[in-house]
């Protein structure tokens, strides 16, 4: 299949020759005017910043509201958007503050102030929904402010704030709008960002045209992206065959991404490393099977990702060893170390220490889709195969399915992550610090110390030490199993240019990148 192997950069080349010949080409009256239609089977669980905290919802995020904060495409080091300045204040990090810019409006015409920056963090942590983003902010403990000046008050260091408020959990809301004890209903939105939505309907589309207000890092705002959202990969996949989205982004079918023709001359494609990594999540409260870490060990001494990697996905993801994916300071594979392989015989001999009587009754729920089926099967296959465990699963419809996991409904889940912010940080605290939005239960005083001495420096090399004794605490706790690490692609039609930009390993979805040729 990797032929189909194209590096962005090369691409990006391509592209840019592409694009200067077919406008120099076009008549100044040809040019397309119609919304770019992006391809999507991703979920939005909630146009409220402060009730989601998704990839989904997030890549809209990007689009229709603005932070203090942004990235450049393929940097780690945020730059400032709606901010006109921000840095720590002393050698603590315990102190930031940002300057706002003082020419920002909402899309309705209601001037921003610092104190709608402070309303919009107040307003996760008094709402505080259980698929909410506050887990991303466990440092942050007041925000104030002065004049155009915010100042953001942090309970310990935390050299990667800055990176954490340029993520969609920090969009800036429109007081008027979003109440500071509830989220917004409808489907009503109004924020600063380079979109304007002009029209959703949940599930099915989303309208967006240029914000001829907006104001910040970027020096355009690009042209208007009708986004279809598909329930299944099939579904996209279809729409995609008749020709009805220009580009197919999160996720085209394994079976179609292991076939992809780079030199199909109607086709652009990038295949881009990506961060994004699967879990199996464990529940592991009083009442689970799983509460004995060594039940969870026997589930990772049984678990062999080949068929995975092979079979289900087609190649298209590779297996993963760790907390921390590759590409990311810190990485170190102890799930390869300590299981190297499948042994039936050591996981029975856990599960007897364990004091458990085999089979092991186990609820294992996954995110309703057809190659999340497929995985579970895989999965379930490798469990019951030695007559350890006996696993019934069950399929949930992806907002009830992040409602249950948080309500601690299943003994094991698999969930996607998709890194917030180039750093490994983000696959920390929030995947397994106390309090962590997986919600699986996991607390160890151990593992919080480690992530405070990974926040401690802004020099993040000097963190590689912590990060691989947490990964190897991980590896034997075992509060969550990884799967996979995934390539990420982007197809698009030979007269879109810009698809490149929807994946560089930021988590910013750029829309405003997009033109037609």
């Amino acid at each position: 299949m990797r032929s189909v192997r194209v590096r962005i950069l090369a691409i990006l080349a391509v592209l840019v020759i592409a694009g200067v010949g077919a406008w120099q080409l076009l008549p100044s009256g040809e040019a397309k005017t119609d919304a770019i239609t992006v391809g999507t089977s991703d979920v939005v669980t909630s146009l409220d910043p402060a009730g989601a905290y998704d990839a989904g919802s997030w890549a809209i995020y990007s689009n229709i509201y603005q932070s203090l904060m942004t990235f450049k495409p393929g940097a780690v080091t945020p730059e400032p958007d709606a901010a006109e300045s921000c840095g720590f204040v002393g050698q603590k990090l315990q102190t930031y503050q940002c300057k706002l810019r003082d020419d920002l409006t909402f899309s309705n015409g209601r001037k921003i102030t610092a104190e709608d920056v402070k309303h919009s963090f107040d307003r996760i942590f008094t709402i505080k929904s259980d698929v909410g983003p506050a887990g991303l902010f466990p440092t942050l403990d007041s925000v104030s402010t002065e004049g155009r000046t915010i100042t953001f008050n942090l309970s310990g260091k935390d050299a990667t704030f800055p990176q954490k408020i340029a993520t969609g959990a920090a969009a800036i809301v429109d007081p008027t709008k979003y109440p500071k004890d509830k989220l917004r209903q409808g489907n009503q939105v109004d924020g600063s960002g380079p979109y304007v939505l002009k029209s959703y309907e949940s599930g099915n589309s989303a309208e967006l045209v240029p914000n001829l207000k907006y104001k910040g890092a970027l020096k355009k705002t690009g042209e208007a992206v009708t986004i279809r959202y598909f329930k299944t990969s099939e579904d996209l996949q279809t729409s995609w065959d008749s020709g009805d989205v220009d580009i197919a982004h999160r996720q085209l079918p394994s079976e179609t991404l292991a076939e992809l023709n780079v030199n199909d001359p109607d086709v652009r494609v990038t295949e881009a490393a990506s961060a994004e990594i699967r879990n199996i999540i464990f529940n592991v409260r009083d009442d689970s099977p799983f509460a004995d870490k060594k039940v969870r060990q026997a589930v990772a001494t049984l678990l062999d990702r080949g068929p995975l990697v092979r079979k289900v996905y087609q190649g298209t993801v590779d297996p993963l060893y760790s907390l921390i994916p590759t590409g990311y300071i810190g990485h170190s594979t102890p799930f390869f170390d300590t299981y190297p392989s499948s042994d039936p015989k050591r996981a029975a001999q856990l599960l007897e220490q364990a004091g458990v009587e085999t089979p092991v009754p186990v609820k294992f729920a996954y995110r309703e889709g057809d190659m999340y089926t497929k995985e579970t099967a895989e999965l379930r296959r490798q469990m019951e195969k030695d007559g350890l465990f006996d696993v019934s699963v069950e399929a949930v419809e992806w907002t009830k399915y992040q409602k249950g996991y948080a309500a601690g409904k299943y003994d094991m889940y698999t969930v996607g992550w998709f890194p917030d912010f180039p750093d490994p940080d983000t696959f920390s605290q929030p995947l397994v610090g106390t309090g962590n939005v997986l919600h699986s239960g996991y607390s160890s005083k151990k593992m919080d110390q480690l992530i405070a001495a990974t926040q401690q420096f802004s020099d993040r090399s000097r963190t590689s030490n912590d990060f691989k004794d947490m990964q190897s605490l991980v590896g034997e706790d075992v509060p969550l199993l990884p799967l996979w690490q995934k390539k990420d692609y982007v197809v698009a039609k030979s007269d879109v240019a810009g698809s490149q930009y929807l994946s560089d390993g930021t988590g910013t979805w750029r829309l405003w990148e997009l033109s037609w040729i």
